[in-house]
Formats: structure tokens, sequence, C-alpha cells
């Protein structure tokens, strides 16, 4: 894989990344009790664009060796694996709290269905 057909994989997840940023968790102390957090400081961007590098690299790493088949479930884990690990603590508190925190980590989830499918577009 050259760096430039990286780097135009890279570029549509990046932006998508930066369009669709990770929804806020109540746990930090800047996001408050909101859930729809669009913070757009250079830290924050900055660390959007280092997540979607480490996904176009992961990405990269599969259609390179393994195929373009099961790309869905490869991110799908992705996603869950990157917005579930603070909210399985929330979970325990009331049931609309609870129903919440599940709708809004789908959504988190999303996020990286989406990179997935625009990565098996570049890549694949």
């Amino acid at each position: 894989m050259t760096l430039t057909r990286l780097f135009f994989a890279w570029l549509p997840v990046a932006a998508w990344f930066v369009v669709a940023p990770p929804i806020g968790e109540r746990v930090d102390l800047s996001v408050g009790r909101r859930y729809f957090v669009w913070g757009y400081s250079r830290w924050a961007l900055t660390g959007r664009l280092l997540e979607a590098l480490v996904v176009t690299l992961l990405a990269s790493l599969w259609f390179d060796s393994l195929g373009s088949g099961g790309w869905w479930l490869l991110f799908l884990l992705f996603g869950v694996l990157a917005a579930y690990p603070v909210r399985w603590q929330l979970l325990a508190t009331s049931a609309a709290e609870r129903k919440r925190e599940l709708v809004v980590g789908l959504m988190d989830t999303a996020r990286y269905m989406v990179a997935g499918a625009i990565l098996a577009w570049r890549l694949g």
C-alpha cells in the first residue's frame, strides 16, 4: 500500500470524523449533562484526525491482508469498543438514563460503521 493511497483513504474519514464528532459523555466535566457536544478546539480536531488515522491504518491492514469481506463486522466491533467502555458504568443508572446511554452509544458506533463503509469504498 502506498502512502498516497493511504492519504486519499484517510481524507474522507478525517472529514467524516470532524463533521460527526463523538457524542459527549456525561462523565466528562466540560460536557456536564449534555450529550451533543461539538467542540472544535485545536486539541479536539487533532484527536479526531489521529482517530481517523488509526482507523485508516487498521482498515489498511484488514483490506490488504484479509480482503474486503466482513468489513462491517470489524468496524462494528471497533465502534462498540470505542463507544461503550465508559458507558458500561453509566448503565447502572435509572431506566430512562440507561436507554439514553444505549442510544448515544449506538450513535457513536454508527460513526465507525460509516467510516468503515468509506474505507471499504476507498481501499477495497
